[in-house]
């Protein structure tokens, strides 16, 4: 079953959900804000996904700007930034939807159909 990573109040994850919905595709909602997933999991999807780590953060969100991740970002490793992604799931571009093998972060209708459609 698919794994959603997403947050109730999120016009993308809202969005995303209906898809699923529609689609029939069955998934378990994990609230991200309150239980983002750990470092080991991120960095598996962003793997699965094909997109760099620095990809998972919600470059929109308050978080971020008022943290300065922009400004820190380049000198964060890898394990810097996982580690701050797992810490603070208001930081994580949302949602995050995986099977363990494939995954997608954020939302776009024409990825969503082509790999959970």
């Amino acid at each position: 079953m698919l794994k959603f990573y997403g947050y109730k109040q999120c016009g993308t994850c809202r969005k995303a959900e209906q898809f699923l919905q529609q689609a029939n595709i069955a998934y378990e909602f994990i609230d991200i804000t309150l239980n983002p997933p750990g470092a080991e999991k991120l960095a598996a999807i962003a793997a699965h996904a094909g997109v760099s780590l620095n990809k998972l953060f919600n470059t929109s969100g308050v978080q971020y700007r008022e943290l300065k991740i922009k400004e820190r970002l380049p000198a964060l490793s890898g394990p810097e930034i996982l580690v701050l992604l797992a810490g603070n799931g208001r930081l994580i571009k949302r949602p995050l939807v995986t099977d363990g093998k494939r995954a997608t972060v954020g939302f776009n209708a024409e990825q969503f159909a082509a790999v959970w459609g």
